[in-house]
Parts: structure tokens; sequence; C-alpha cells
């Protein structure tokens, strides 16, 4: 079984998939100066990240509590305890952000 970093949350996930945590709300952003910039002043598409709170057995390249970016577009939202997450297959994550990544190489898994 494996057990998310945040709140020992009791799951098993199969084969490929990655649970993550969205990082705030989806579509609001801020500026580098701090100003909110609400969804409705979205303009494209936009990766968003999020930080994995599971993993299946056969994930190669993200750890639980590493940064991951995907599409948005393409989740699967689901509610544990009370708390939403997104599931998604480890090869729908376009980059992984974590401590342990190579700092001589770009730091992306693609």
């Amino acid at each position: 079984m494996v057990n998310s970093a945040s709140g020992g949350l009791p799951i098993h996930l199969l084969h490929d998939r990655v649970l993550v945590k969205l990082e705030g709300a989806l579509g609001e952003r801020k500026s580098s100066a701090g100003i909110v910039i609400p969804a409705t002043a979205v303009m494209g598409r936009r990766l968003a990240w999020a930080t994995a709170v599971a993993v299946g057995p056969h994930v190669r390249s993200v750890e639980v509590g590493d940064r991951v970016l995907f599409d948005p577009d393409e989740k699967s939202e689901v509610e544990l305890q009370g708390t939403d997450y997104v599931l998604m297959r480890e090869r729908d994550v376009h980059a992984v952000a974590a401590s342990r990544v190579d700092s001589e190489g770009t730091g992306l898994y693609l």
C-alpha cells in the first residue's frame, strides 16, 4: 500500500498512476509584483503545478512530494476524505521539479 505524505491518506494506486494535490486555485495566479490575476483574465492554455501525494508501483520519475507540471484540461478529479485531488498517468506529467533532480540537466522529464 502506498501512503501519501500529507495526512496519512491510505491509498493503493495501480500501474503508472500519480495522485496530485493542486497548488492554489486553478486559473487564479499572481504576477511577480504580487497582483492577483483572476481566472477570467486567463488567455490561452496554461499548465498547472501540483504536488504528488501518492504514486503507483510502475511510476519511474515521480516521487511523493515532487512538484509536477501538467495540463489541467486533461485531468480526472477525485475527492478523498473531503479533499480534492487529480489522478493522472505518469505520461501526462510534462515536468518534475524536485531537489533530487540533477542540477546539470534541465530538471525536466519530457
